[in-house]
């Protein structure tokens, strides 16, 4: 069930309105919101609910033996290691199985050897990286200390299964979520109006520029010949739009829609193009993910203890395993040793040559336009699919705009799609400058925040794709 699909407006709809006929009433209305996410996770794959069962019964067993009294501190290492086994030994069947399976079969017969295909093929269950990492955290939560057990397996489930971000986050931190779960919701026409304009806001992102963009992208990166130089260098920058829309979309959807619900789920994204080298980058792109990586296994890891070899090879274990928890193939290992080695290298040159006091304007200009292209390179190989496509990409052949198909839908999707990407960074200038952490619209006067819904209604409606596109994340 899409964000922007009518099933889905039809769903939340019901919810909404079952939701709050039971104001007032917490446990039923975290009854409704549990089974709400349970039949929209069913949407996709019924069986696959098997597996959010398991992990929720596995982390709430766990954190209930955490408080077992006289628990030894071995013990304790087991429990965590039992919720450890439990949930990434799932993910990585499910995930990385054939991945695994594939790369050892090919790197066999590259010498001779053969092997039988013994991959499983199986479809991966959407959004398992996400909800993995998510009840993870409270179980390494707990493990520190850091957590009061939760002893209601109802609210338990439901921060596991929150339906609005459980296939492509924010990954939410139980210590932030469950006390919501614990406290009556009251009704707020202010949380409404930010909640629409939030849901709004991030379709206008994914429909009106993403999706329009994405034919374009397509059919530049899955052509059989290389195109022209020009045109590649325009998808790559066309990618960089549609994968920061796309994502920021779901995620404002999500936090929309959480709003309306009476829940406030954590900023994901923070302009995160206006960064001016790779730890502000990170401070600002996928704010839950990078953060989680941190706290959970970057400092897991020793941090920056240890002296700077130590420190250059946590961070490049961290970027590594969080390029390859976007998914299974070498091109996203390849893309996490990328950013990872750009977090090194700047490291270092801090270290020899601090920032100045004072950066001009001039300077700050070209720092970012600078970064910027690193950033953009990254994508590539992030959208790539093979080294093979990757090497071709940066192949000198193809002429300047050889290989340009403009066909009225791709024509179509760049005239809209540029217009919208304008109008999107157009409003997060306008939002940095303000210093809004929602939205620039959030303290203008009712009629200006209705004539601006009104606006992004009528361009979702008109200029909007709706071919069925899924999230690019829910593939992760």
């Amino acid at each position: 069930m899409l964000f922007n699909s009518l099933p889905f407006l039809a769903f939340f709809a019901i919810v909404w309105t079952a939701y709050w006929l039971l104001r007032g009433r917490r446990r039923p209305q975290n009854a409704v919101l549990l089974a709400a996410s349970c039949f929209f996770y069913g949407w996709w794959d019924w069986r696959f609910l098997g597996l959010i069962v398991f992990s929720t019964v596995v982390d709430y067993l766990c954190g209930l033996a955490f408080d077992r009294p006289a628990l030894t501190a071995r013990r304790r290492r087991g429990l965590l290691g039992i919720s450890l086994v439990a949930n990434l030994g799932v993910l990585a069947f499910f995930k990385y199985f054939d991945f695994f399976a594939e790369s050892l079969r090919e790197a066999c017969a590259s010498v001779g050897v053969t092997v039988p295909d013994f991959a499983l093929h199986w479809v991966l269950p959407v959004g398992i990286s996400f909800y993995t990492f998510q009840t993870l955290s409270y179980s390494i939560d707990r493990y520190r200390g850091k957590l009061a057990t939760e002893r209601s397996l109802l609210d338990f489930a439901l921060f596991v299964s929150f339906f609005p971000q459980l296939v492509a986050g924010p990954i939410v931190r139980a210590k932030d979520f469950l006390p919501q779960l614990k406290r009556e919701r009251d009704f707020r026409w202010s949380d409404q109006a930010l909640g629409l304009q939030l849901s709004l806001w991030g379709l206008f992102k994914k429909v009106v520029v993403a999706d329009n963009l994405s034919p374009f992208v397509d059919s530049v990166f899955g052509a059989d010949e290389p195109a022209g130089v020009l045109v590649r260098i325009a998808a790559v920058y066309a990618f960089a739009i549609q994968i920061y829309c796309d994502f920021s979309g779901y995620t404002d959807i999500a936090r929309g829609t959480a709003r309306m619900l009476g829940f406030d789920l954590p900023l994901n994204f923070r302009r995160p193009y206006f960064a001016l080298d790779p730890s502000d980058f990170w401070r600002r792109w996928h704010i839950s993910l990078s953060t989680w990586l941190r706290d959970y296994l970057y400092i897991s890891l020793g941090g920056n203890r240890g002296g700077s070899r130590r420190t250059t090879f946590n961070l490049m274990a961290t970027m590594v395993l969080g390029g390859l928890w976007h998914g299974a193939a070498w091109n996203f290992v390849l893309w996490g040793f990328y950013q990872g080695l750009l977090l090194v290298v700047h490291r270092v040159w801090r270290e020899r040559r601090p920032a100045p006091a004072h950066v001009t304007p001039l300077r700050r200009a070209i720092a970012w336009f600078g970064f910027l292209q690193l950033v953009c390179f990254g994508w590539l190989l992030f959208r790539a699919r093979s080294f093979g496509e990757i090497v071709a990409f940066l192949s000198p052949g193809g002429g300047w705009i050889g290989g340009l198909v403009l066909s009225d839908s791709i024509a179509r999707g760049l005239v809209l799609g540029g217009v919208g990407a304008v109008v999107l960074f157009a409003w997060d200038a306008v939002q940095a400058r303000r210093g809004d952490v929602e939205l620039p619209i959030e303290r203008a006067r009712p009629l200006t925040q209705a004539l601006v819904c009104v606006a992004l209604y009528l361009a979702v409606s008109l200029a909007g794709s709706f071919l069925g596109d899924e999230f690019i994340y829910f593939q992760f």
